[in-house]
C-alpha cells in the first residue's frame, strides 16, 4: 500500500517519512545519497513537499516496494 491517507496528494517531510515507515533523519539521508548532488543543494530546499510519485520513488530506493510486491505475489 503506497498511501495510508486517501485523497492526499502532497506530503510534508514528516508525513513522507511516516508513509515510508522511516525516520525523518533516514529520509534526509536517502535524499542526500540518491537525489541531491551536494549539501548545498539540500539547503536550497528549505521546505520539502513530496508528491505520491516522490513517495513511490523513495519507496523503491528503500527496497520496500520489492519486498511488499514479493509478499503480495505469494
Amino acid at each position: 500500500m503506497l498511501c495510508s491517507r486517501p485523497g492526499k496528494t502532497q506530503f510534508t517531510e514528516v508525513e513522507a517519512a511516516e508513509e515510508l515507515g522511516i525516520s525523518v533523519m533516514q529520509l534526509r539521508q536517502l535524499i542526500r545519497s540518491h537525489v541531491v548532488e551536494s549539501e548545498e543543494d539540500l539547503r536550497n530546499v528549505p521546505i520539502a513537499q513530496f508528491q505520491l510519485s516522490d513517495l513511490l520513488l523513495l519507496r523503491l530506493l528503500t527496497g520496500q516496494l520489492s519486498a511488499t510486491s514479493a509478499v503480495a505475489q505469494q
